[in-house]
């Protein structure tokens, strides 16, 4: 039976499927949320999924309780969060940025994990098991570069979010977040292949591509588990190296 619970956010594709499966192949019971199926992970033993789109920031609360009520904590040593899921666009100028292209961006990589992370402490509280939340961060959250303004506030957002309720919670419930470095996503080859001449990190990231920098979704989904196991004060935000 498995000893440890997880929730994770953007298990179709990507760091999150890598995440999902990782955890799986160690024996773990994972509830993955993403908008559309996740396909390599359906016909695991341990996972159940849950079709939704994180846009709907209304029904967050009561979707996660949903989930949270098929765990019975009595079967579990530990149970955790991890906001994985994020948007990367608009890539663009500020005064080219369009007012739902920024709504939707901080609904999914900022609001939405902020609502996941306060359901979750308040729908556990009482669970005598450890708790733990990892927030999907990005060195984004610490640089400033052009055309990437809004997917960097809502991870340089998520970071103090993290740190704030690091203060509240102390020893109550590890609540971290992760820089994971450079890896090679769908999110990523959306920013390395646009057009240079609008936005200019393309080259940036293509370049990083090309040298071989990139981690791979699995070796970052290893690393995520080490931190897992790890025992880390809340409110800190990691980077790669530091991790």
């Amino acid at each position: 039976m498995p000893k440890r619970c997880f929730i994770i956010t953007g298990t179709s594709k990507g760091m999150g499927e890598a995440i999902a499966r990782g955890l799986l192949e160690r024996g773990d019971a994972v509830y993955g949320i993403a908008r559309s199926a996740a396909e390599p992970l359906s016909e695991r033993m341990g996972y159940i999924h849950t079709n939704f789109d994180l846009l709907q920031t209304s029904q967050i609360e009561s979707m996660l309780q949903t989930i949270l009520e098929q765990i019975k904590p009595e079967e579990f040593e530990m149970v955790c969060l991890i906001n994985n899921a994020a948007m990367l666009e608009p890539l663009k100028r500020v005064e080219d940025l369009r007012t739902e292209e920024m709504t939707a961006n901080i609904h999914i990589s900022l609001l939405a994990p902020m609502i996941l992370t306060s359901v979750f402490i308040r729908e556990t509280r009482g669970w005598k098991l450890r708790r733990k939340v990892i927030q999907i961060s990005s060195g984004s959250g610490t640089a400033a570069n052009p055309a990437m303004s809004v997917y960097s506030t809502a991870k340089a957002g998520l970071n103090m979010f993290t740190a704030c309720a690091g203060t509240e919670l102390m020893d109550e419930v590890e609540v971290i977040a992760v820089d994971p470095g450079m890896i090679d996503t769908p999110m990523q080859a959306i920013a390395r292949n646009k057009d240079i001449e609008n936005f200019a990190m393309a080259a940036h990231f293509k370049q990083a591509y090309q040298a071989g920098l990139l981690q791979t979704p699995d070796e970052t989904a290893r690393h995520i588990m080490r931190i897992i196991d790890a025992r880390i004060e809340s409110g800190r935000v990691l980077t790669y190296l530091e991790s």
